[in-house]
């Protein structure tokens, strides 16, 4: 058993619990969302996903940042999951990240979307 994400109390006050499955898709999650420097003493963590709202859609940026992503899900999540695909989506003020992997412990397939509104 794993901490939850987000953190919150579980019904008899102690810490939320989650499994491994839930654990390793709240991890891409926060790999995901993160951007590069956002983190103190992890300057490389994270993907750089949430400048695609600002800059203007095109196929190139959208296979650029495609790359970065695999790249840090490789390296961050490897030994965890092995990635099968992954697709970005911009879409008014809507960003969608559709995810599929296998999860190495178990030989599982998961798929998990994201999704974040900006105001």
């Amino acid at each position: 058993m794993q901490i939850d994400y987000p953190w919150s109390y579980a019904m008899r006050g102690r810490t939320s619990l989650t499994d491994d499955a839930e654990h390793v898709r709240d991890m891409l999650e926060l790999l995901i969302f993160t951007d590069p420097g956002e983190r103190v003493n992890r300057p490389g963590f994270g993907c750089g996903l949430r400048q695609l709202i600002f800059a203007p859609n095109s196929p190139e940026l959208a296979a650029a940042l495609q790359f970065t992503m695999q790249a840090a899900i490789q390296r961050e999540l490897g030994d965890l999951l092995s990635l099968e695909g992954l697709e970005v989506r911009s879409e008014d003020s809507t960003l969608a990240v559709l995810v599929q992997y296998v999860l190495l412990r178990s030989g599982e397939r998961q798929v998990a979307v994201f999704e974040r509104r900006t105001l």
